[in-house]
């Protein structure tokens, strides 16, 4: 009888300190209207961090990293036509509120500009879920855990992966 309880104890010892013990690394991207916000996960630690700080996360996974510098790069091109169209706007409309003749053709160029931007901000969408999931492919931990029951005189532990 005690001999089986060290064989318990030896076999569900490595499986707990398994449990336990779990270094991962993950990148999670949340989009908001207008933005998008990435959190990056160490042990039991989660920071904010900026696109250029996920670029530098990401430099030792090689397919990861090309993959963001290309939503990279269509987020910068999105941000300066969104930006420029909106000038655009702005100039004629702030003309007609100051009672001078508008220039409709400058806000009708705004608008095609701020479309234009749209599908390069959904690419960029795009490439950086599939960057990130990449990078978490590979440096996400692998996590099983164990549920421990006591029931009389008896035992059970069961382990979830």
């Amino acid at each position: 009888m005690l001999k089986n309880w060290y064989v318990r104890i030896v076999v569900t010892l490595p499986l707990w300190l398994l449990c336990v013990i779990s270094f991962s690394q993950s990148l999670t991207m949340y989009k908001n209207f207008g933005s998008t916000t990435f959190e990056y996960t160490e042990k039991d630690s989660v920071f904010t961090v900026s696109p250029k700080q996920v670029l530098f996360i990401m430099k030792d996974d090689p397919l990861a990293y090309e993959e963001f510098k290309k939503a990279k790069i269509n987020s910068g091109i999105a941000a300066i036509m969104g930006f420029a169209g909106v000038v655009m706007i702005a100039i004629p409309v702030a003309s007609a509120i100051g009672g001078g003749t508008p220039e409709w053709g400058f806000a009708a160029g705004g608008a095609a500009l701020i479309i234009g931007s749209i599908p390069l901000n959904r690419a960029f969408k795009h490439h950086a879920e599939h960057a990130i999931d990449v990078y978490n492919k590979k440096h996400t931990a692998f996590r099983p855990r164990a549920n421990y029951f006591l029931a009389g005189i008896g035992a059970k532990v069961v382990i979830k992966f």
